[in-house]
């Protein structure tokens, strides 16, 4: 089975001047990202795989493989912890 990550169902984003502003309703909380973040956050409007999200980034940013994986999955970390994100099938 794959693993795929969405956002929470409360989560609003909107994209400022190259970053990012995230509203999660329910916790009552907001997140600013930068650049990066929002890139992986809009490529979430529908469920991704961790590879899909690192293709995004390599579309979008003069980086190499290994970059574009450890920015992927450490800013997955950091917003599944912050309860942002949900992983499923």
């Amino acid at each position: 089975m794959t693993t795929r990550f969405h956002r929470h169902p409360d989560l609003r984003l909107t994209a400022l001047a190259g970053e990012g502003v995230v509203l999660h309703i329910k916790e009552r909380r907001y997140f600013t990202v930068n650049e990066t973040g929002l890139t992986i956050l809009e490529a979430l409007l529908v469920p991704k795989t961790f590879e899909e999200l690192v293709q995004a980034i390599l579309d979008g940013y003069d980086v190499t493989p290994e970059e574009a994986e450890r920015t992927t999955r450490e800013f997955l970390d950091r917003c599944t912890d912050a309860g942002l994100l949900e992983r499923g099938a």
